[in-house]
């Protein structure tokens, strides 16, 4: 039960992903002068999901 707790945090994680690179690709594309600014928040954005969809992996290995 926990692998299936599991893999739908991981599904979560990839549509967070997507979608903020989807949303930095669109503002580079419309402001391309902002490109390192967005670069960062996006690198942070992608490292908070990613953090989140390994606490759920540690959760899972812990219940």
């Amino acid at each position: 039960m926990g692998a299936i707790g599991y893999g739908l945090g991981v599904i979560g994680a990839g549509i967070g992903i997507g979608l903020a690179a989807y949303g930095a690709t669109s503002a580079i594309a419309r402001q391309p002068e902002m490109q390192s600014r967005l670069f960062t928040v996006f690198i942070l954005g992608s490292a908070f999901v990613e953090a989140l969809a390994l606490i759920g992996f540690v959760v899972t290995l812990i219940s």
